[in-house]
């Protein structure tokens, strides 16, 4: 349902900011934003009495790759392209209906998707678009046969290329052409492979990617735009030769050193990571299952120094190719507390107003600036949760959405209201 005005009543506010509940609010919504906070503001339009309930910001995942997190690698590889889109678009319906209002996509071609989403046409979340990742040959994004000739040879491009997944680039013109491409096609912000990865064929986690000169390029052509580069990499030598280029966000350094880490707080560079186990990915190559199994092994630590220097951490959760395990985006999110050490209030607040703030760095190419996000504020977009529990004591609540979301608003639109 959707009214141009909702008043919901009688509900604490966790406003994504502070680290406390309120005393008993009243949050009024006209149309796309939050009008008014208040103890007794008067009804009009749709009526939401939340019963003394938790009312909070809607959720937010810094790495999603929705065309990928909704198809297997089978139908991704041999199914038609158009598939993949469908897959993708009801992908992004289940995560608004696990109470993700935002996300950040890391590689994949989502900009309509963005489009039909923000115009209402379909319900999903508000999304920051990478467009195709960028990387060299033999990098984390080169997905060719091992006996095919390298795009800048003339080879072929890859499946992964070819639908938009990946961009192969090689030399400083080659990647500035690249990084241009994406934003041409709606890149909110630049992703570039800088280092070895688990899913890939050819790449070792340890190897370094891309040179100096190819990340800055990138950096460049983002900072033209007005937007930044974000850099998937584990390792110590990638992520200080990705913060020596200028990279804003570097996605996963499951792999770094106490000293790296301190670097990315002393730079200011985000830290965006996942609370991975093992058992939220399968393999069939034995070569990726040991990979996956050396990055879990370092989520602990890297999370303990990360908190422990004051780095800028934003979460995500990188789910992918295995349709069956997308729901693990709301259990990730309570492991944060659950198991990583982080209390409830600094979990949700990463999730909600600390993920915003990166979001906010694509600057002009930020296609929700008009107002803000991640939090419960006069004049905020209107994406919300009413919750069953209180998840700042215990945010196990908010790892069974279908039970305990009461309401999920978003954009103003109320899209599950089971307080009637």
């Amino acid at each position: 349902m959707n009214s141009e005005t909702v008043l919901i009543r009688d509900v604490r506010v966790f406003d994504g900011l502070d680290g406390e509940l309120s005393a008993p609010r009243s949050v009024r919504l006209e149309g796309r934003r939050i009008a008014e906070i208040g103890e007794d503001l008067p009804p009009r339009g749709l009526v939401i009495e939340g019963g003394g309930r938790v009312l909070m910001p809607g959720l937010t995942d810094a790495h999603v790759h929705l065309f990928a997190v909704g198809n297997t690698e089978a139908g991704l590889a041999m199914g038609s392209t158009g598939s993949g889109y469908y897959q993708a678009l009801a992908e992004a319906g289940r995560m608004l209906m696990r109470g993700f209002t935002t996300v950040r996509d890391m590689g994949g071609d989502v900009t309509a998707l963005r489009q039909v989403l923000d115009a209402g046409t379909f319900p999903g979340p508000r999304i920051y678009p990478s467009q195709a990742a960028l990387s060299q040959t033999s990098g984390h994004g080169d997905f060719s046969c091992v006996h095919d000739a390298a795009t800048t040879f003339r080879g072929a491009p890859s499946r992964a290329e070819a639908i938009g997944f990946m961009r192969v680039a090689d030399g400083r013109d080659q990647v500035l052409a690249a990084a241009r491409e994406q934003l041409k096609k709606g890149a909110t912000q630049i992703k570039v492979m800088a280092g070895g990865g688990v899913t890939s064929a050819h790449d070792p986690l340890d190897v370094v990617q891309y040179t100096v000169e190819e990340l800055r390029a990138a950096v460049e052509a983002a900072a033209d735009w007005g937007t930044y580069v974000s850099a998937h990499v584990f390792t110590d030598e990638g992520i200080r030769r990705a913060v020596a280029a200028g990279v804003t966000s570097i996605e996963h350094g499951h792999l770094a050193s106490k000293e790296t880490v301190q670097l990315l707080k002393d730079e200011g560079v985000w830290l965006s990571t996942q609370p991975f186990l093992e058992s939220d990915h399968s393999f069939a190559s034995p070569e990726s299952t040991a990979k996956h199994k050396e990055v879990c092994d370092g989520v602990a630590r890297t999370y303990e120094w990360a908190r422990a220097v004051g780095a800028r951490i934003a979460f995500g959760t990188d789910l992918l190719l295995e349709p069956s395990r997308a729901d693990h985006q709301s259990e990730m999110l309570t492991r944060l507390s659950t198991t990583f050490g982080f209390t409830p209030v600094e979990a949700l607040t990463m999730v909600t107003s600390q993920n915003a703030a990166l979001f906010r760095l694509a600057g002009e190419r930020d296609p929700y600036k008009a107002a803000r996000l991640g939090e419960i504020t006069v004049g905020a977009w209107a994406d919300l949760l009413i919750v069953e529990g209180d998840p700042l004591r215990d945010p196990r609540v908010l790892g069974a959405p279908e039970e305990n979301l009461a309401v999920i608003v978003k954009d103003g639109h109320v899209h599950r209201n089971r307080l009637v």
